[in-house]
Parts: structure tokens; C-alpha cells; sequence
């Protein structure tokens, strides 16, 4: 009898768990969901504002994670695939992952009203450097000149800051994630094209 009790607990104890886990999913994923259409919804309304100031001032105070969901829809929307972390914290410094020439790049996206922090730049460098891998710092903010020679200085990492962002998002604008970078013939921009 006892024995029947225990084994009747523990399945009702594993299900209670799984229904849990199951719903922290769930709600996971609403909220990338969410996420991603506010990141649609402001690449469509910062497209509609005439002067740069205006977009990067919008920018500076949307949703942090919305942001994340606004770079990352920004390199799909030019045809790049693009990888989402499946949660936005804990992700060890990898806000996603975008693949270009077959080659993973990995973003790093910080929202900044002022200048920004040089410890983040160095940590991204060092994440980049034991990775191995390429990637993107992407901010809102302003740059000092010691931030710009750091990542001049790291061949592994591309800024995209200022306008180089707003043409990352924008519907209008050629953008060319790093020098050297030619785009597939059917994702050439009008502006791109050479004679």
C-alpha cells in the first residue's frame, strides 16, 4: 500500500515538473514572440522618421531586448540567416548569431544614451578572440576615440554604431556588414551596383 502511494506521488510529482517545464516554455516563447513583432513595429515607424537624430534618440529608449530582436530582424531582413539565443539573459555575452559567406558572426547589442563602456568592447574582444569567431558590436550610443582604436585594432570585431545601424534597419539603404563584403547578385542594392 505504501509502496502504491509512493509510486502514484512520484508520477503526480514528475507531471506536476513537466507541466512546469512545458509552461516556462511556453511563456519563453511568448515573449520572444512579442519581442520580435516590437522590433518589426519599430524598424517600420524609425523608417518613417527624416533625420538621423530622431532615429537614434528612438532608439536609445526602446525595450533593450527589443533592440536584440531589432538587429537581428534587421541582417534577416537582408537575406542573411540569422540565429536567436533561446532566452535574453544569461547568454554569455552572444545577443545572437547571424551566418555571412558561410562564416557565424556573433552580435553583441547594447542600448547606450551616452558613451560606451570600453569594459564591454574589451569583453566582447575576448569572447570573440577565445571563440575564434567574427562579430558585431552594435550600439546606440557614441564612441571615444580609445573604444574606436580598440576595435580597429581587433580585426575580428565590425562596429556598427551611428549610421552604419541606421542602414542595418533601414528599408532604403545598402548595408555592407564588413569591408571587402560582396553581396549575392539578387541582394545587391541599386546604390551598391558598380559599372
Amino acid at each position: 500500500m505504501n509502496e502504491s502511494i509512493h509510486v502514484v506521488g512520484s508520477f503526480i510529482l514528475a507531471g506536476i515538473l513537466l507541466y512546469g517545464l512545458w509552461q516556462g516554455t511556453r511563456r519563453r516563447r511568448r515573449r520572444h514572440e512579442r519581442k520580435q513583432a516590437s522590433a518589426v513595429r519599430v524598424i517600420d515607424k524609425i523608417n518613417t522618421f527624416p533625420h538621423f537624430g530622431q532615429k537614434i534618440a528612438y532608439l536609445r529608449k526602446i525595450d533593450p531586448f527589443v533592440f536584440e530582436e531589432l538587429l537581428l530582424e534587421g541582417f534577416e531582413r537582408r537575406g542573411f540567416e540569422v540565429i536567436r539565443n533561446r532566452r535574453y539573459t544569461g547568454d554569455g555575452g552572444i545577443d545572437g548569431r547571424v551566418k555571412i559567406d558561410g562564416q557565424t558572426w556573433l552580435i553583441q547589442a547594447k542600448r547606450y544614451t551616452s558613451y560606451i563602456a570600453v569594459g564591454h568592447v574589451r569583453d566582447f574582444s575576448d569572447l570573440l578572440n577565445a571563440t575564434g569567431a567574427r562579430g558585431f558590436f552594435c550600439h546606440t550610443g557614441k564612441t571615444r576615440e580609445g573604444t574606436k582604436s580598440l576595435i580597429r585594432g581587433d580585426s575580428r570585431m565590425i562596429l556598427v554604431s551611428g549610421q552604419k545601424l541606421l542602414d542595418l534597419i533601414a528599408t532604403d539603404a545598402p548595408f555592407i556588414p564588413y569591408p571587402g563584403y560582396r553581396p549575392p547578385t539578387e541582394m545587391v542594392h541599386p546604390e551598391q551596383e558598380t559599372t
